[in-house]
């Protein structure tokens, strides 16, 4: 990498990687949910961004050579997630497995019954608890189109949501906020979600949330950063509990800039 890894000179992972100023102002103009953020907020991020680049392993399949555009844009959308969360919200595992595109990750199971299945569906993305985060990067470079579609927040939203053991869509709250208060919320708009999908009712929300509570807190986290005015719109109650869990409001940090014409 070019980031100028200096590691003899320095002692701490965060003087050891240096993101170029023109390459850091790049990427965040690729992202709408990294504009309105504060002087103060674009300074930690780019700290954070950092740390998690010396954190962790990047790496290519399928003959893919990542470049440091590749692996910033994966690190600041996955900073954004964890802005106003704990510094360690990322650690104890480290591998990020970027493909070209859309993947096989042949999955084996054995039901109640002993038969092995096999799952051969292809993937944009996968998070596997204490394991890699794999990505496409044919839809992550994608992730910048503002249609609340955005394959590295939902698997960095499953990440968090593992921290609580699985990704079931109830993750680790912080102190203050209601466990009660998450599950009625969550559960009554995701129920009502699941009946809008099954009747073919149009939503801007991909119908995939109703795979699972999980799926549901993973897509919505998409829409949460990308297009927060749907969620305010279809589930205001979801957004309330996002704005606290996430410790960030997108909706009013990027309505100066719409109402501008931005």
């Amino acid at each position: 990498m070019v980031f100028g890894l200096d590691g003899w000179r320095r002692r701490r992972a965060l003087e050891r990687v240096v993101i170029p100023d023109d390459l850091w102002a790049a990427t965040l103009r690729e992202y709408s949910f990294t504009r309105g953020l504060t002087t103060e907020q674009q300074a930690r991020l780019r700290e954070r961004v950092a740390l998690f680049i010396d954190e962790k392993s990047f790496s290519g399949a399928h003959g893919l050579e990542l470049t440091d555009a590749m692996i910033l844009a994966i690190a600041v959308q996955a900073c954004m997630l964890a802005l106003e969360l704990d510094a360690e919200v990322y650690r104890g595992w480290v591998g990020i497995i970027v493909y070209p595109s859309a993947f096989l990750p042949r999955h084996t199971w054995v039901d109640e019954a002993g038969v092995v299945h096999h799952d051969d569906r292809s993937m944009m993305g996968e998070a596997r608890y204490d394991g890699p985060v794999i990505l496409s990067w044919d839809d992550v470079a994608n992730a910048g189109a503002e249609d609340g579609a955005n394959v590295v927040i939902h698997e960095f939203a499953h990440k968090l949501d593992m921290l609580n053991g699985t990704a079931n869509g109830y993750p680790l709250l912080h102190k203050g906020m209601s466990r009660q208060r998450w599950s009625d919320v969550f559960g009554t708009a995701y129920q009502d979600f699941s009946r809008c999908v099954d009747r073919g009712v149009y939503t801007r929300i991909d119908p995939y949330a109703a795979e699972s509570p999980g799926e549901f807190f993973a897509v919505l986290s998409e829409v949460f950063f990308e297009t927060p005015d749907v969620l305010v719109l279809e589930y205001p109650d979801v957004y309330e509990q996002m704005c606290q869990f996430y410790r960030q409001d997108p909706a009013t940090r990027l309505s100066p800039r719409e109402e501008a014409g931005a």
